[in-house]
């Protein structure tokens, strides 16, 4: 059964400091490839965390090997831009997610 995780995915040693998130490299494909997650239904909830260098996301999944593998085609995962560095199974008790 799927329930909700909140993952922190924090930049990788491929981030390029000097440009604003628009400009990293394969922009494009990273946002066609969240874009993607959504609408699939796999991420609910998705954000850079201001003042830090990491972005918070809330997805559904089975298990922490399930939000890894679909992360894992991500063209940031692939050049080193995101790291996921935290995947907690996440037991909502107020409010609703979408």
């Amino acid at each position: 059964m799927k329930r909700p995780f909140v993952v922190i995915r924090h930049r990788g040693s491929g981030w390029d400091d000097s440009k604003a998130l628009e400009g990293q490299v394969d922009w494009p494909g990273h946002a066609d490839f969240m874009d993607a997650l959504a609408a699939d239904g796999f991420v609910l909830l998705a954000g850079p965390l201001e003042g830090t260098r990491d972005a918070l996301l809330v997805v559904m999944g089975r298990d922490r090997a399930e939000v890894e593998a679909q992360f894992a085609p991500d063209p940031w995962t692939k050049n080193g831009l995101l790291v996921l560095t935290e995947c907690w199974p996440w037991q909502l008790r107020l409010g609703r997610l979408p």
